[in-house]
């Protein structure tokens, strides 16, 4: 079922990502700070989570920062090094993105982040959804060859932006079109009906209001992955 019709799911931790494979997920993306679109997580992280579930699963979020997708040399230079340690660790994929100040592709760094992949996958984030042109520089990701590209059809949800997923999904090639932003369950039959090839969600649940918190420490309560929104997920999947 899950080979079939893939459904990603963003995790935080291994307590996560051992919840979303068990109900059911085919793959993973692991990163940090959801609440900023994601970042980078630690070492000490990706090493735990590639101890809770099959390393293949695994896509690290590779971005340095919140705050947009346009670059410096030495954040290019990071995120390159963050990728050769996710892939030596034994990751099965990185997720980038990266956009010029003029809103394209950053191609110089696209093709940088490829070398530092090797042979991982290559998965390139909503950065295209903040594009100029998420049209064209979806073009241009199939020209450079990503394996797969994380998109809502450059709208603000998924499900709004069916039309694009399609155009998208027609002239896709051999790049995997994943239909990510807002995804809610009852959304994924209408997101496969619309050609794409798999499903992203972050599934958030909030846990831990009952722990100390207040100045210093944060907001109360935390993320977790909320195991029945994966599975209503995988199962609207299979219809």
């Amino acid at each position: 079922m899950s080979a079939a019709r893939p459904v990603e799911i963003a995790v935080q931790d291994p307590a996560g990502a051992r919840a979303a494979m068990q109900a059911g997920a085919a793959r993973l993306e692991l990163c940090q700070a959801l609440e900023l679109g994601g970042i980078t997580p630690s070492l000490g992280l990706l090493e735990a989570v590639l101890a809770a579930v099959p390393p293949a699963a695994v896509n690290v979020l590779v971005r340095p920062r919140g705050g947009g997708f346009v670059y410096s040399e030495e954040e290019v230079a990071v995120v390159a090094a963050d990728i050769r340690a996710c892939v030596d660790r034994g990751a099965g994929g990185v997720v980038v993105g990266a956009l010029t100040a003029s809103g394209d592709l950053d191609v110089e760094a696209l093709r940088r982040w490829r070398d530092a992949a090797g042979s991982a996958t290559l998965v390139f984030h909503r950065a295209v959804d903040a594009a100029a042109d998420p049209s064209a520089v979806f073009d241009a990701l199939v020209a450079e060859g990503v394996d797969r590209v994380l998109t809502s059809g450059g709208a603000a949800r998924s499900i709004d932006g069916l039309d694009a997923l399609a155009r998208f999904a027609a002239r896709s090639g051999a790049v995997e079109v994943m239909a990510g932003g807002g995804v809610q369950p009852a959304d994924i039959p209408a997101l496969f009906a619309a050609g794409v090839n798999a499903v992203h969600l972050s599934a958030r649940g909030r846990d831990g209001f009952d722990a100390p918190a207040g100045p210093g420490g944060g907001s109360a309560g935390h993320d977790v992955t909320d195991a029945t929104i994966v599975a209503e997920a995988v199962a609207a999947a299979a219809r």
